[in-house]
């Protein structure tokens, strides 16, 4: 039942960005959080400006790490893997452009950030960092203070997919990360910020047929219509 959570920094936020970092931590099926582990990546590019202002890390941090694959096979090796049940991470979406079908060997990837979605849509932002307060959760602060680097953040997710726990099963978890995100709020228009419960049927319904809006609300229109049919035999 152990489930390892991975965080990646990388040199930017698109398709073409390579990893500079990987770090995890290990969530027992006790509860515990251990096994920290982080390993710097030599990208095959200098780092960006713009990317060493967020995480810190420069070219010469680099400059003496082994590349991705190398990284990846050792961390990912099966024997490593062999008693976990999931993966997870805060916005799995990202992170699986380098987390391979090949180096998860079958073994799913749960989105924290989905996960917290779900289980927290009053919550003013859904970053591991704002939840991490708005939980108000008791943390290591020498471990989880250096935002934006790989196992800081995949220290503080860990302590949240603890509280996911309290409520959902690992089960609804791989679920919902397979689903749409379902959307705390509605993100334009005139109900803008608005939180999908106050929106009316006919509006939802209206997004529904709508041929340019994208899976994530369509997701949450449907979900939400679904609901109130299933509560009143109607969907007005």
């Amino acid at each position: 039942m152990t489930i390892r959570i991975i965080d990646l920094e990388t040199t930017g936020i698109d398709a073409t960005a390579h990893v500079v970092e990987v770090g995890s931590v290990d969530l027992l099926p006790d509860g515990t959080i251990a096994r920290h582990e982080e390993h710097l990546v030599k990208p095959p590019c200098l780092i960006p400006a713009e990317a060493q202002a967020v995480h810190h890390i420069t070219d010469e941090d680099v400059a003496h790490a082994q590349p991705w694959k190398v990284v990846a096979d050792a961390f990912f090796n099966r024997s490593a893997c062999s008693d976990l049940v999931a993966f997870a991470a805060h916005n799995a979406g990202f992170e699986k452009q380098w987390l391979t079908p090949a180096l998860l060997r079958g073994i799913p990837l749960i989105c924290t950030y989905k996960g917290a979605v779900r289980l927290w849509p009053q919550a003013p932002r859904h970053s591991n960092q704002v939840l991490r307060y708005w939980l108000q959760l008791q943390l290591d602060r020498s471990l989880a203070d250096r935002a934006h680097r790989a196992l800081p953040d995949a220290y503080v997710t860990a302590h949240l997919l603890r509280e996911m726990l309290k409520k959902a099963s690992i089960d609804d978890l791989i679920a919902w990360t397979g689903e749409p995100l379902l959307l705390p709020k509605v993100p334009f228009g005139k109900y803008r910020d608005q939180p999908w419960d106050a929106v009316p049927s006919d509006y939802l319904q209206w997004i529904l047929r709508q041929a340019d809006m994208s899976e994530d609300v369509v997701h949450t229109a449907r979900q939400h219509l679904a609901q109130r049919l299933s509560k009143s035999g109607s969907p007005n």
